[in-house]
């Protein structure tokens, strides 16, 4: 297999905040404008701050920027507690109060697009804007899951299934819902070749997956507490449902989409959204599941013109 070596991106030092008694990192980029919102960047499931490197060099020199790992997540503490939107919520609305000190437009990829669909909808006061890519989180009309998105694909049947697909389905499930079954399981996908599988599998453009990147998914997995978490975020429920949180959205709303994800079809999860809130704008993109990582310059380019013309 071919191994990518792109260029080094250095991620800018960051620091820690406490929350609830809970070491939480972010970095802080760029000087607070009188006119522009705050911009507070929320990672997905297994990554950090790291994956927003690309887009606070770009984006830092017209707004300040945050990014902050969720709890459980990147240099983040990682505690035995009940994961779940409900509790990523609460954390980065009290980021916002906090360190920030007024409104932000929240952007988050993947699980962080869900978190912050829930502050934004759940605490008007702490958002200026949204801006979601490739968000995750389940719809009423949906068949609820806990599993972490990045497993789903593997682990759920076919949605047209046979009685034998579907008992075999429930089976699978059942299975890495047993102690000895989930710690092979985060054994397995914590392994560098696994981590550089997956990004293979969700990005378009090969060359983005480094060996950096690699070790920025690799390097957390590896701390204490991370197999709670992982289990945790399998087993809790997900929270409100993301049509029930877009009838109580107030602020703007930018959904940028890779069309490539092989996790969820774009097109079709983009008219759910549209459905409940159509006012929104969006984009799709030729990219995978994370956008800002793989094609930066346009998804900064969109954010940034997005901001200034819609969040004033």
């Amino acid at each position: 297999m071919q191994v990518t070596t792109a260029p080094s991106t250095t991620p800018i030092p960051g620091q820690y905040w406490q929350w609830r008694g809970h070491k939480v990192y972010y970095v802080r980029a760029g000087e607070q404008q009188a006119q522009r919102p705050p911009l507070l960047l929320v990672h997905g499931f297994g990554a950090s701050t790291d994956h927003w490197r690309k887009n606070i060099t770009g984006l830092c020199q017209d707004f300040q920027v945050f990014a902050i790992d969720l709890l459980g997540f990147g240099r983040s503490a990682k505690p035995k507690l009940d994961y779940s939107g409900d509790l990523w919520r609460d954390q980065l609305h009290d980021f916002i109060n906090e360190i920030i000190g007024q409104k932000a437009v929240l952007v988050g990829n993947s699980l962080g697009g869900y978190a912050c669909l829930c502050v934004a909808a759940q605490y008007p006061d702490s958002a200026a804007g949204v801006v979601l890519l490739n968000s995750a989180g389940p719809f009423s009309i949906e068949k609820p899951t806990s599993e972490p998105e990045a497993l789903q694909s593997q682990i759920q049947p076919p949605k047209k299934e046979s009685g034998l697909q579907k008992l075999l389905g429930d089976g699978v499930k059942w299975m890495f819902q047993q102690p000895l079954a989930q710690f092979l399981l985060f054994q397995y996908v914590r392994q560098r070749w696994v981590i550089r599988q997956t990004l293979e599998k969700v990005y378009l453009d090969k060359s983005a997956i480094t060996d950096q990147l690699v070790e920025e998914i690799y390097r957390p997995a590896y701390d204490a507490g991370a197999f709670d978490v992982f289990v945790s975020v399998f087993s809790t429920p997900q929270g409100e449902k993301v049509d029930v949180l877009l009838k109580q959205l107030t602020c703007p709303l930018l959904m940028l989409w890779g069309e490539g994800d092989p996790w969820m079809n774009a097109r079709e999860r983009s008219q759910k959204f549209r459905q409940c809130y159509p006012q929104l704008q969006e984009h799709f993109l030729s990219a995978g599941h994370c956008p800002h990582d793989e094609i930066p310059d346009q998804v900064n380019s969109l954010l940034r013109d997005w901001v200034l013309g819609s969040t004033r």
